[in-house]
């Protein structure tokens, strides 16, 4: 018989190799992008997965043809806005509904709630209006408020299920001794919560930052424009520059790769956190 040691390495062998062929097949559109933006204008429409040459001209002239540090910081401003915002407001009611049960609170969590059904498409004229008449059209904050009032719903609903699985007795000998609800927060709520905070972030980063459409609508100057409107330039009914444009999408995934391989350990404790009980 096989001994238990040589059976749990075939099985991590097999495990593991299994998994590289799930992580093949799911890095084939990634792969896709790259491979085309680096192909010559003669090969852009190859189906191949891999030509040669491969060249560099494409992302040259996206480069060369925008200002991507600005572009860059327009993008990082709002989405780092938008996060700080949603965090803050949908942990603090969160924690009202929660762990303070304020009157109302559950009404207005209600409420919130039904604006998840709402889609963004049926809110995008009377926005537009809105932020006309407050003269926030070509503003940081006229996407920061929009985004943030889109992401709260979902990320108070995250935030209170955490906190309602905490137990209560912490928040109870918080307050006998002398903690005022500020204290109570900050000090019990939040570092209980840590995990689901950590997903919330970047849950919120990814979705501020590949956000379009509100973009589109609201930045009308080119020296406002955020990274997801660049590729715009690049496409039209003929597909002129193929390569170009698949340059430019792989720039907008590079930041979001490269922050996922930095916290996937965290983003997905945050994600299965309090899936077990017990």
């Amino acid at each position: 018989m096989m001994a238990p040691l040589a059976r749990n390495r075939i099985r991590g062998v097999v495990i593991h190799a299994v998994l590289f062929v799930v992580l093949g097949f799911w890095m084939i559109p990634q792969i896709y992008m790259l491979s085309i933006g680096l192909r010559t204008p003669a090969q852009a429409f190859d189906a191949a997965l891999f030509t040669w040459p491969v060249t560099f001209d494409n992302f040259i002239t996206v480069i060369r043809d925008n200002p991507l540090g600005g572009i860059f910081l327009n993008s990082l401003i709002i989405t780092v806005a938008t996060v700080a915002i949603v965090v803050t407001v949908s942990s603090l009611f969160a924690f009202a509904c929660a762990i303070l049960r304020l009157k109302g609170s559950m009404f207005l969590y209600t409420t919130l709630l039904t604006t998840l059904m709402v889609p963004l498409a049926s809110m995008v004229l009377p926005l537009a209006i809105l932020l006309k008449t407050f003269g926030w059209v070509n503003t940081y904050i006229g996407l920061i408020l929009p985004y943030a009032a889109l992401g709260v719903p979902f990320a108070m609903v995250i935030l209170k299920a955490f906190m309602e699985d905490a137990p209560r007795e912490l928040f109870e000998a918080a307050r006998v001794d002398g903690c005022n609800p500020w204290q109570i927060y900050w000090h019990v709520a939040l570092p209980l919560v840590r995990p689901a905070l950590v997903f919330v972030t970047i849950w919120q980063f990814i979705v501020t930052w590949n956000e379009f459409f509100l973009a589109l609508i609201v930045l009308t100057k080119s020296e406002m424009k955020t990274l997801t409107i660049v590729p715009m330039q690049y496409s039209g009914l003929y597909m002129a520059n193929p390569g170009a444009l698949f340059a430019i999408l792989t720039l907008i995934a590079l930041p979001l790769i490269l922050l996922y391989v930095l916290v996937q350990r965290a983003f997905v404790r945050g994600l299965l956190a309090g899936a077990v009980k017990g």
